[in-house]
């Protein structure tokens, strides 16, 4: 029989694919029900509503995602292998957690994040950010807006996900290698 915590964890994985897939205005909590097989009385259980439902979702795939970042990050070491740590830790969090990405990508600007929700994706962009910005100063990145070059890595990295997702690529270590030194190309400053 399963325990509340499976439970638990079978509405948030639901909730997660269903708002990835579907939005959040087009997800019911009768439709998160059906798919984590389970009452939508118990979902009301664990969370008080859909709002807090979604926001607890964001705010633990977020903290998740920045902690990916953040994992082993080479402090000391050139922009280009501090990128590379970067990739490789959007590959890992892309790999672990399937549609979390693009849920928090599409979610980011929504009307329904309360005021923590905002907070945590403002500390995970800092950390872009702040790379970017160093970047910047030591002439290695592209003078844009950080939030332009932020823009330029996710977006070809969501729709390379979704391609592979689709089963239109197929993930290699060639390709996501391609894909990095085509994304580092982007963003590089060319003399």
């Amino acid at each position: 029989m399963p325990t509340s915590t499976t439970k638990r964890d079978d509405i948030l994985d639901s909730a997660l694919t269903l708002f990835a897939e579907r939005g959040f205005d087009a997800t019911t909590i009768p439709m998160i029900a059906a798919n984590a097989k389970v009452g939508a009385g118990t979902i009301y259980r664990y969370f008080a509503n859909k709002e807090v439902l979604v926001n607890t979702l964001f705010q633990h795939y977020v903290t998740l995602f920045k902690e990916a970042l953040e994992k082993d990050y080479p402090e000391g070491a050139g922009i280009r292998e501090q990128f590379h740590h970067l990739f490789q830790g959007m590959i890992r969090f892309t790999n672990e957690h399937d549609h979390a990405l693009y849920f928090i990508k599409t979610h980011t600007s929504a009307y329904f994040l309360d005021a923590e929700s905002r907070e945590q994706f403002s500390r995970l962009l800092m950390i872009l950010e702040d790379f970017f910005e160093a970047g910047k100063q030591q002439g290695q990145i592209r003078e844009l807006p950080s939030k332009a070059l932020i823009a330029i890595i996710f977006g070809g990295f969501l729709q390379l996900y979704q391609l592979i997702r689709a089963g239109e690529l197929e993930a290699s270590a060639e390709l996501l290698a391609g894909v990095e030194e085509s994304c580092w190309d982007a963003v590089r400053h060319h003399s």
